[in-house]
């Protein structure tokens, strides 16, 4: 399987200019690399596994796949009363408030706030710098550096970019009704559970509603008390 990712010394350009021009008048990598396979000088690294992340769908079952031998360390802080079970990893300066239980594996980022009486659980990724607060649940999600879920929301099954803020009592479906495959425009994504796809600087507004398999572009506006549904534009604003 060509995974089409390389790790080239700079002989890589004395041997592009050995090989012909390709039919479609390039200079083609992979016949550079037939010719170190003829001088057998191409090693090959055989993998024990293999994920694709072709969609943003597949960095959930990458993320879980790469947390199953999660190693736990607690750099952060911890207040009395909060709950650990499983393997989590708390980053340095991140602060864990009382009331918050977190259910591993999971990974905090540094300089986190967390809680209090928040609920994080099922292979989830929290990067730095993140608010995940008061009465908020996150399940089996990414969340991206400085993204805000600061009071009321729940997240499920979801991929959120860097710098997004969530109005209070936003909330992402996860499910359908009638327990069917989730479909992103059309495209199959074989899980049963997918909430939302979110990019960067995404801002809702309170009470949102977000509804499964949508996708929302970087820098979209959500108003208060939206049903997000489908494709939203980056940029857009909706009301």
């Amino acid at each position: 399987m060509n995974a089409g990712l390389y790790c080239f010394t700079p002989e890589i350009f004395s041997l592009l200019e050995r090989v012909a021009v390709s039919p479609r008048g390039e200079l083609e990598l992979t016949d550079a690399l037939a010719q170190l396979i003829r001088e057998e000088r191409l090693a090959a690294c055989r993998l024990a596994s293999w994920i694709d992340v072709g969609y943003p769908w597949d960095l959930l079952s990458a993320n879980e796949q790469m947390m199953q031998d999660l190693a736990p360390f607690i750099q952060g802080v911890l207040e009395e009363g909060v709950v650990l079970k499983g393997p989590v990893s708390v980053g340095e300066g991140s602060v864990v408030r009382a009331g918050t239980c977190i259910e591993g594996p999971c990974i905090i980022g540094r300089d986190c706030r967390i809680g209090p009486h928040a609920y994080i659980r099922g292979a989830t990724t929290i990067g730095d710098g993140c608010h995940i607060g008061h009465a908020t649940e996150v399940k089996n999600s990414i969340v991206l550096p400085k993204t805000n879920l600061p009071h009321f929301n729940y997240l499920g099954d979801s991929v959120v970019g860097s710098g997004c803020n969530f109005g209070a009592g936003t909330k992402v479906a996860n499910l359908r009704h009638d327990r069917a495959e989730v479909k992103v425009r059309g495209i199959s994504t074989k899980r049963k559970k997918l909430g939302a796809i979110v990019g960067d600087r995404v801002q809702t507004g309170i009470n949102c509603s977000v509804n499964v398999g949508a996708v929302i572009g970087c820098g979209a506006q959500i108003g208060p008390h939206v049903l997000v549904d489908g494709y939203i534009a980056p940029g857009a604003k909706i009301r």
